[in-house]
């Protein structure tokens, strides 16, 4: 998360730093901190608003909070509690960003209760001595139960914003300036804060279509249970939706660049441990090994790999579905940070020193 934050100089000068924060550092600094402009004494800069006609307005706040995601809502609801006048600008149509909308919440709840399908339609209910007849898959129920939750949880939000007073304004907000951010509703602001996210990483040469070939937000809304999945990349991403449908009924295979399955960092016991879990669920692995095309053949999907080691070792998967999960990427991009001298590094991040601050002229 990025904040912005206006403080005095000697001289009545005044310097805006960029801080570069986790959310959770949110909570040891809210004691301490105190709203950096009193009301009716603060020196407002303006969140210019462009309607769909280009038509520009503004209007006065403390704090605009760009994006709604677990770093901006709690940030967003912190700075209300501190007395800020508070705007939170989210693109979406719904708060609570990538984690409860497309992200950890709707995952794990296909996680959670695919697993009790996976439970009696496995055998594992009866050996422990719960017999079940007949099992049937309704996946619709099972999406709407999913969605319920995620209707829940954003809701709860969009409450608790109403609860404390924080506008909500709808809308793709851009920094235009120190003091000046630009969204589709009028608002202003003193301090911003960026808490804009991630996004899906995309595969060179592969075309996401959000129906075979899906990323994380696709696969978690598909229509039917493919017959054969292949994942691209045994991250936690990955293998989270991989396991999902393998325990739906699907043939999945996750192909990684690596020789390890859980992404860099992993610890290697619990990786192969991990592993071993997963190939008695059914989930195939070609580890060392990369992806290098893609393609639609009717109803079917040609996958090309070759061993990372030995490129002459080449090979074909078929499938119904590809799921491509190599990753995220800072959701930076089109925010006016180089317009204010602000460089992101190769990878879209946007560096800072000791004390998560940016060089900010």
């Amino acid at each position: 998360m990025v904040s912005l934050v206006r403080r005095s100089r000697p001289a009545d000068k005044t310097i805006y730093n960029i801080i570069i924060m986790q959310s959770n550092l949110l909570g040891r600094i809210s004691s301490s901190f105190k709203p950096v402009v009193q009301r009716g004494k603060r020196n407002p800069c303006i969140l210019f608003a462009l309607d769909p006609r280009k038509y520009s307005t503004g209007e006065e706040a403390d704090v605009v909070v760009i994006g709604s995601g677990p770093g901006g809502y709690v940030a967003s609801i912190k700075a209300a509690q501190l007395g800020m006048k508070t705007v939170c600008v989210e693109k979406a149509d719904t708060l609570g960003g990538t984690c409860l909308n497309v992200g950890c919440i709707p995952s794990k709840s296909l996680l959670n209760n695919s697993h009790y399908y996976h439970m009696v339609h496995g055998g594992q209910f009866k050996a422990r001595g719960i017999e079940v007849p007949t099992v049937s898959l309704n996946l619709e129920a099972m999406m709407a139960a999913k969605s319920s939750t995620v209707k829940g949880l954003t809701g709860g939000i969009a409450h608790l914003f109403k609860q404390n007073k924080v506008t909500h304004v709808k809308g793709h907000g851009k920094i235009t300036g120190t003091n000046e951010v630009t969204a589709l509703k009028a608002d202003g602001s003193t301090n911003i804060i960026i808490a804009t996210g991630s996004e899906v990483a995309p595969f060179p040469g592969i075309e996401i279509d959000e129906e075979t070939i899906v990323s994380s937000t696709g696969a978690l809304a598909l229509k039917a249970v493919p017959k054969k999945m292949v994942v691209i990349g045994a991250g936690v991403i990955g293998l989270e939706l991989g396991s999902v449908w393998s325990r739906l009924g699907a043939e999945v295979t996750a192909v990684e660049f690596m020789t390890s399955i859980g992404g860099v960092g992993i610890d290697q016991e619990v990786s192969k441990n991990f592993q071993k879990i997963l190939g008695k669920q059914g989930v195939q692995f070609k580890l060392g090994t990369k992806v290098t095309a893609a393609r639609k053949e009717g109803s079917s999907i040609k996958v090309s790999v070759e061993n990372v080691k030995d490129p002459a070792k080449k090979e074909e998967l078929d499938c119904d579905v590809l799921l491509v999960c190599i990753g995220r990427r800072p959701y930076t991009s089109n925010l006016g940070l180089e317009e204010l001298g602000i460089e992101r590094d190769e990878k879209g991040r946007v560096p800072v020193n000791s004390r998560f601050q940016t060089v900010f002229p």
